[in-house]
């Protein structure tokens, strides 16, 4: 499966089934009984059919992290907060470093990397699954795919095609155009409600969009619906975090999880950070670096993402900023060998020829057998 088509079909499965009516603010909420699957002659059954085979593409997908460990735990969050639900539903961790995880209407749910990134701790992250497994509940996409057959010209593409041919139709418009802002208002307030009774801290919930503004505002002139498809459909991240936080006022403590969160992600989030480097979005990248340090401040590695985002951007001032971050990963000690190779590049830039020399000797020695050895070998 290609990069393109998997990256579309993950950001269209946001789907759907309906009985437990709306969320309230500090009540508990009702989920419905556990859905049975549609009959296929149906538009709702073509539509989790066509995800079933969606599927087995994801299962065989380069871009799925194959970390048992992580699937475990993500699966586990699912089953505190899905009840019975849970049993119906199925997580894939997805490597592509953008904010989301989507629902589809057959219980796959896909979490993506920049998600696991971004979010501090366990309470953060079901937030962001509760809200997912609101849509389930609430079976919001089909009530969008049918609200966009009634207003549009789908019923001659259904004549035309049949009912598989209408649904895939559909599922791509779903893809395209995502929930209303009624139904993500009312997905927040579910998936908060879900949160509570879970036991987890609900006040982390609007912690989510606030650090999410802050990045959106340091890039796209501050307009985040230019930054991804999510933010031109979802409410603005002012109001969800103002919302949140009102309706979990009354709430005083609860499950955050952070060693357990940090622990689980230990061992990918080098790979998470290379990731991010490469989306070229300095701006964004930079604000959740200062966060990750804020949070770690004695992490090399932080360091060494830091400086080389600021290299990279190469804006007034970041090659001495960089050139900073990266002596004091090395005095921190256990900094990454690219560090060596990023201080080379700075004072090759500066002619400052026995300074890079050193340094990209120090990095060959370090990484013998890095992909860019042989072009580091030709600076010396």
């Amino acid at each position: 499966m290609k990069r393109r088509g998997f990256l579309l079909l993950a950001c269209g499965q946001p789907l759907f089934l309906t009985e437990g009516r709306a969320a309230t603010g500090s009540g508990s909420w009702t989920a419905p009984p556990r859905f049975t699957r549609p009959d296929e002659a149906s538009d709702e059954g073509g539509l989790w059919a066509m995800m079933d085979r969606e599927e087995t593409k994801v299962r065989r997908s380069p871009f799925l992290l194959r970390d048992a460990a992580l699937r475990e735990y993500l699966q586990g969050i699912v089953n505190k907060l899905a009840g019975e639900h849970a049993a119906d539903m199925r997580v894939y961790p997805v490597r592509t470093p953008h904010f989301n995880a989507s629902m589809a209407p057959n219980g796959m749910m896909q979490v993506w990397s920049g998600l696991l990134l971004r979010v501090d701790n366990e309470a953060q992250l079901a937030a962001v699954l509760g809200h997912e497994i609101a849509h389930y509940l609430q079976r919001h996409s089909i009530e969008r795919l049918r609200d966009l057959k009634a207003r549009s010209a789908f019923g001659l593409f259904f004549g035309m095609l049949g009912v598989v041919g209408l649904v895939g139709q559909l599922a791509n418009t779903a893809g395209a155009f995502g929930f209303s802002r009624d139904h993500e208002r009312e997905a927040d307030a579910i998936g908060l409600s879900l949160m509570r009774q879970a036991g987890y801290d609900t006040r982390e919930a609007a912690k989510v969009w606030d650090n999410l503004r802050a990045e959106v505002q340091a890039s796209y002139g501050g307009d985040p619906s230019k930054s991804s498809p999510m933010f031109a459909t979802h409410p603005a991240s002012e109001e969800r975090s103002s919302t949140l936080s009102a309706l979990s006022a009354d709430d005083s403590g609860g499950f955050v999880g952070s060693a357990e969160f940090n622990q689980k992600l230990a061992s990918l989030q080098r790979a998470m950070l290379d990731d991010e480097l490469r989306r070229g979005q300095f701006g964004p990248t930079l604000v959740l670096l200062e966060r990750l340090i804020a949070r770690d401040p004695g992490r090399s590695e932080l360091l060494y993402f830091r400086g080389e985002a600021r290299r990279l951007r190469a804006g007034p001032g970041d090659h001495d900023l960089a050139l900073a971050d990266f002596v004091r990963a090395q005095e921190l000690g256990h900094e990454p060998p690219e560090v060596h190779r990023s201080l080379g590049y700075l004072f090759k830039q500066r002619d400052d020829i026995e300074s890079a020399r050193a340094a990209f000797v120090r990095y060959l020695e370090r990484a013998p057998t890095a992909a860019d050895s042989a072009m580091i070998k030709s600076f010396l």
